[in-house]
């Protein structure tokens, strides 16, 4: 019985020095980073870009969308701000 126990208190005692070595092992975060930064360069270059007229075009038309939708919204609003103000009037004793 007392050899279990002396091997349970070997285990125990051995286990955090195990720890403490892989905790030697890890780089630092500084170390990770700048590997994760290297690997993120990497697949950017592997990235296939837009070209510069494809961008320009495209912005356009998203701009061009946006002011008509801004338009469109805002002449509903105005109509029905109109129309709920007349309901309002029509109805008021």
């Amino acid at each position: 019985m007392a050899e279990k126990e002396n091997k349970a208190v070997e285990e125990a005692t051995a286990k955090p020095a195990k720890k403490e070595k892989e905790k030697e092992k890890k780089p630092s975060f500084i170390a990770r980073a700048g590997a994760w930064l290297k690997t993120v360069r990497a697949e950017c270059k592997k990235v296939t870009w837009a070209s510069w007229d494809s961008v320009k075009q495209n912005s356009i038309v998203v701009i061009v969308t946006s002011l008509v939708f801004a338009v469109f919204l805002g002449v509903l609003d105005f109509v029905f701000a109109q129309a709920i103000s007349g309901l309002t009037n029509l109805f008021r004793f």
